[in-house]
């Protein structure tokens, strides 16, 4: 019996969210067209608890592997049910709220370690200027149920046609005693935009933020 990510996360009582229950390592790469960014590629690497739960009963043909057929209905549920969620992904442009369209391009992934990989495209609904300045996204569960870190290697990577001088930065929440205030206010926005009953401090998750050069 497959188990869904947004489906377990709907069914468990509030008071189970005080910590996380699943593990998520993220990859993203910011994609651009025409001089304008267009959205994101995100990859999620599940934690093996999730992956042993989700994947039972999935393997039709019994050869002990999971390839994208067996996988498709897994990946189908997952993001039909993250809608609700936004995708757990928030993005900004300095202090304006950017929306997604649906994703396009999913698929999950059994990898060579054993464990599950969800990747799709997260188109923005309106393309931004590619060197537009206060362009970040962070990938949060407001609940706790999930926790969302970006990976250690290669967490956030410019895409083709990135503009020359441009630059990632993944930012952790100590981070912010320590610089300006521009990171803390970008945090307090995406409080703001995640609600007040969220439960966040000042800046609780990682942030990634885009910076380029003057021409």
């Amino acid at each position: 019996m497959a188990v869904a990510l947004a489906a377990a996360l709907a069914v468990l009582p509030s008071a189970a969210f005080a910590h996380p229950h699943v593990w998520v390592s993220v990859e993203a790469t910011v994609l651009y067209d025409n001089g304008k960014i267009t959205g994101l590629q995100q990859a999620w690497t599940f934690d093996e608890f999730y992956t042993a739960q989700a994947i039972e009963g999935l393997d039709k043909n019994g050869d002990g592997k999971y390839d994208r057929k067996e996988l498709a209905e897994l990946a189908q549920v997952n993001i039909d049910g993250l809608k609700e969620f936004d995708y757990f992904t928030f993005a900004k442009l300095a202090n304006t709220d950017l929306k997604f369209a649906p994703p396009r391009d999913y698929w999950l992934e059994y990898t060579a370690k054993g464990i599950l990989k969800l990747h799709f495209l997260l188109p923005l609904q309106s393309a931004i200027p590619a060197k537009a300045p206060g362009f970040a996204f962070s990938v949060y569960d407001p609940s706790y149920f999930i926790a969302f870190d970006f990976a250690k290697v290669h967490p956030v990577t410019l895409g083709a046609h990135a503009p020359a001088g441009c630059t990632a930065s993944i930012r952790d929440p100590a981070e912010d005693n320590d610089n300006t205030n521009k990171t803390k206010q970008l945090n307090q926005a995406f409080s703001a935009t995640l609600g007040t009953g969220s439960n966040l401090g000042l800046g609780g998750f990682q942030t990634a933020a885009i910076q380029c050069g003057k021409s």
